[in-house]
């Protein structure tokens, strides 16, 4: 048990790693970071002095390490060169500190914000509506899927097949337009749901935030769709089985009530492939909703990241796929994690 669980943590690992420095080599080479910092009119003194600063002069091997020291959170710092309040534990005297610190992701060339505040600013919108999409996802396709594992080979059974199959195969990006115009332009005047906009909006008297939730219905509903339909075959076909087993026909024989052999006895032991499908499916939403944000206009990781990539911002784009790829696994090794607690046989 410990084994297993000290390998899932370095496989995750080994994956981190991996993604960081496929990150680095990525956007290595793409443009001069020191005329995106110091603008197109800059001297050749001042971008000498950027690039000294940013340790471009440096040979490749040698920058790779300096990223790698800087996103990571044990590190080797000259003490005169990371702010203390970042410090959390120190291991060696001397003037190189080795210790504990809060990743730094850099700045961006463009606002010249620290890469961090612009993506702590951001997640919130993403994690919010990543699980409203797979709340949405994982209430409905339950209903869909069950009622189609009662009623199977039905004209219910067939429709719901029907439109499971073709949530799966059209992509969130088509979807997105099309119930941005339907619901946003075509029926506006009776869903009164906005085209565009964010988690919040700003006051413009007191210049306070307050929640608008209601943009959240379009975005919210075109990411769910997939999932949804995946979620509607996966407890279908969990359900054909489980309907069949024999501790179901011994209720059955013993009175209990319809409603709670389906509901209660046999969705319980349905559910592992479920758990699975959704852990997986809001992994993907947290690291993959950029054109659905960026087509409602909705504030999270997506919309940035496809802001800096067309500003060629590109320490906002390396710090936004860091972040998702972590935040990526680790709600799988939370779903290793949940898979083992309900169901015994796997452990």
């Amino acid at each position: 048990m410990k084994r297993t669980r000290l390998g899932a943590w370095k496989r995750g690992f080994s994956v981190l790693l991996g993604v960081v420095i496929l990150v680095f080599f990525l956007f290595q080479g793409l443009g001069d970071p020191a005329r995106m910092v110091a603008g197109q009119s800059a001297n050749a003194k001042t971008l000498a002095s950027i690039r000294a600063e940013l340790n471009l002069d440096e040979p490749v091997w040698k920058q790779l390490a300096y990223y790698l020291n800087d996103v990571s959170p044990l590190c080797i710092h000259h003490q005169s060169t990371i702010p203390s309040k970042q410090l959390q534990g120190v291991f060696i005297g001397g003037p190189y500190k080795v210790g504990l610190k809060i990743p730094y992701l850099r700045t961006s060339y463009q606002t010249k914000q620290p890469v961090a505040h612009i993506l702590a600013e951001a997640l919130p919108g993403t994690m919010l509506l990543a699980g409203a999409a797979i709340l949405f996802a994982l209430t409905f396709g339950l209903m869909l899927g069950v009622t189609a594992a009662v009623y199977a080979h039905s004209w219910w059974d067939r429709w719901i097949t029907l439109f499971s199959v073709t949530g799966i195969s059209l992509p969130s990006f088509f979807v997105a337009l099309v119930i941005a115009y339907l619901f946003g332009v075509v029926w506006h005047s009776y869903t009164g749901l906005p085209l565009t906009g964010s988690w919040y909006a700003i006051d413009d008297q007191t210049g306070e935030k307050y929640l608008t939730l209601r943009n959240l219905v379009l975005p919210a509903l075109t990411l769910g769709i997939r999932p949804l339909a995946l979620i509607t075959q996966i407890t279908r076909s969990a359900m054909l089985d489980v309907l069949n087993q024999d501790y179901l026909r011994t209720a059955r024989a013993s009175g209990v009530p319809r409603w709670k052999q389906v509901w209660v006895f046999g969705l319980k032991n349905a559910l592992n492939p479920v758990v699975t499908a959704v852990t997986g499916w809001f992994a993907e939403l947290l690291a993959g909703a950029f054109f659905v944000e960026y087509i409602f206009g909705w504030h999270g990781l997506g919309r940035i990241t496809v802001h800096a990539l067309d500003r060629l911002d590109y320490p906002v784009v390396m710090g936004a796929v860091l972040l998702s790829a972590t935040l990526f696994l680790t709600v799988t090794m939370l779903t290793e994690w949940l898979y083992r607690r309900l169901d015994p046989r796997v452990r």
